[in-house]
């Protein structure tokens, strides 16, 4: 059985249907909701709920508390609705967002390489239409046996719809990254859907534009690279990439490359535990302190795209705090495992309102 399912303040109404939540109607309606862990925790997503009759489900009691419900308040990733209902949510429309419903794929694995030790890229061809997405998005993958999907950011471009690529990292005892390390094979059936998330570029802004990546956390700033690049980006573009050996320093050598042949565009690999006696020339240290070496500690006049663990980005967020760059131009996407669970906010504690 479906229901109404009204958004205000947008004032946009849509399918929904009685077993469903009320995020996931509205993502595959293309419609944005707030959201961060998926699974009741964190309670980015709580929305008023203005009429109709709806029911909590998992939501945690700490990330909504009992006068709220009474409130009429509800988590939309955990509530689903039981008659037509209108919720209130705060939506803040940002220009240079791209909204694509979410939906389901298959796809059928065409490649997996060893990018480093610990990180495999694997590439998908994916059936029918493919998937359009903005640059910084990511998927959720489907793991046999497992009911909760993993996410993980698209590392290729817009362009190609079709063909999709993930680096993944191996998290020692994950269950998600050890199937996809161990068992997945060339020619294995994949089940994921998306796009998700908010993390893209404010193309509008004029700003110089500065990445700070870390580990695989590189998949979404190489995205949104090669997007700005496709279209003729005129802004300079610097990217810091830190990882602590060169064995794990992945698409080193296209960086380089593509920094010959843009003059627009600046690459500063960074190593943390690279032995003293390699060859390396480049920067020794964190990704932040990489940065502040490069940019004088002076971040002023930038927008700033932080993606990798969390300690790297609470780092790299102080570090650019200190140069004066501040809230309005720092923009973070965390790479969390599924043993992150209840930690799996969003926003740094650093920030007051993002």
């Amino acid at each position: 059985m479906s229901y109404q399912l009204t958004i205000e303040p947008i004032g946009q109404t849509i399918e929904i249907e009685d077993d469903q939540t009320i995020l996931d109607a509205c993502m595959r309606a293309g419609v944005w909701l707030p959201h961060a862990c998926c699974h009741g925790l964190c309670a980015t997503c709580k929305v008023q709920v203005v009429d109709g009759d709806i029911e909590h489900g998992h939501a945690s009691p700490f990330a909504l508390m009992d006068f709220e419900r009474d409130e009429g308040q509800c988590l939309a990733c955990c509530a689903t609705v039981q008659s037509d209902v209108t919720i209130e949510a705060d939506i803040d429309e940002d220009p240079d967002a791209m909204h694509f419903p979410v939906r389901d794929h298959v796809g059928r694995v065409v490649d997996i390489r060893d990018l480093t030790p610990t990180v495999k890229g694997i590439f998908v061809d994916l059936e029918g239409e493919g998937i359009d997405f903005q640059a910084g998005q990511y998927v959720n993958v489907s793991i046999p046996g497992e009911t909760m999907p993993r996410a993980f950011s698209l590392a290729g471009t817009p362009g190609a719809r079709h063909r999709i690529e993930l680096n993944v990292r191996r998290v020692p005892g994950g269950k998600g990254t050890t199937y996809l390390h161990d068992t997945l094979a060339v020619g294995d059936a994949l089940r994921l859907s998306g796009p998700f998330g908010r993390f893209f570029v404010r193309k509008s802004d004029p700003q110089p534009v500065i990445f700070i990546a870390g580990g695989s956390g590189l998949s979404s700033p190489r995205s949104m690279l090669h997007d700005m690049l496709a279209q003729g980006d005129s802004r300079t573009i610097t990217l810091v990439y830190g990882a602590r050996n060169r064995d794990e320093l992945y698409y080193h050598e296209a960086f380089v490359e593509l920094a010959d042949s843009h003059p627009n565009f600046v690459y500063v690999p960074a190593l943390s535990d690279e032995p003293a006696d390699s060859a390396w020339s480049g920067y020794r240290g964190f990704a932040h302190e990489a940065a502040k070496a490069y940019f004088g500690n002076d971040f002023r006049g930038h927008k700033a795209y932080l993606c990798g663990p969390p300690v790297m980005i609470e780092a790299s967020i102080r570090a650019l705090m200190q140069g004066q760059l501040f809230e309005r131009d720092i923009y973070t996407e965390k790479f969390l495992s599924n043993a992150d669970g209840a930690n799996a906010l969003a926003k740094s504690p650093l920030f007051k309102s993002l």
